[in-house]
C-alpha cells in the first residue's frame, strides 16, 4: 500500500469514527479535511452552548480541541492504536456566538508513547480565536 492509500485510508477512518463517538456526535462535529500533519474538523455553533454572556462556552472550544487533536494523532498513526488525553492548555482570544467553530490540529512530535499537537481554533469568518497544546498517550492496539 502506498503513503497516499495509507492517507486516504486514515482519512476515511477518522471519517467514520467522528460520529461514533457519541458526544462529539452531539455537538454535530464533521471531517472537513485531513492534511499531511494533521486534520481539521468543526462543529455548528448551537443555542444549548451558550454560557451566560451569550457566547459559546469555553468547555465547547476545548472539546472540539482535545477532538482534532485526538484525530490528528489517530490519523497519522492510521487509527491502529488507543490513545487518551493526558494534558490540555488552551488559550482563547475572542468569543465565538454564531456560525461554527472549526479547529485545525497539527501533530508536532509523535513519539512511541506520547503524541503532542497544536491546534488553531476559528471562528466562521476564519477568525483565530483560540490556540491550544495537547498531549496524548498512546496506550496501544486497537
Amino acid at each position: 500500500m502506498t503513503e497516499l492509500e495509507k492517507r486516504r485510508q486514515a482519512a476515511r477512518f477518522i471519517r467514520e469514527l467522528l460520529p461514533k463517538m457519541p458526544f462529539n456526535s452531539m455537538l454535530q462535529m464533521r471531517f472537513v479535511r485531513a492534511h499531511a500533519d494533521g486534520v481539521t474538523i468543526e462543529c455548528p455553533v448551537r443555542d444549548f452552548m451558550m454560557n451566560g454572556a451569550s457566547v459559546v462556552h469555553g468547555g465547547v472550544a476545548a472539546t472540539l480541541v482535545d477532538a482534532a487533536a485526538g484525530l490528528s494523532t489517530n490519523y497519522l498513526m492510521g487509527g491502529l492504536k488507543r490513545i487518551t488525553t493526558v494534558e490540555l492548555k488552551i488559550n482563547y482570544f475572542k468569543p465565538v456566538s454564531s456560525g461554527k467553530i472549526q479547529a485545525r490540529g497539527r501533530v508536532l512530535r509523535l513519539g512511541s508513547t506520547l503524541s503532542v499537537s497544536h491546534v488553531e481554533v476559528f471562528n466562521g469568518a476564519r477568525n483565530m480565536v483560540g490556540t491550544a497544546i495537547v498531549t496524548y498517550m498512546i496506550l496501544g492496539d486497537r
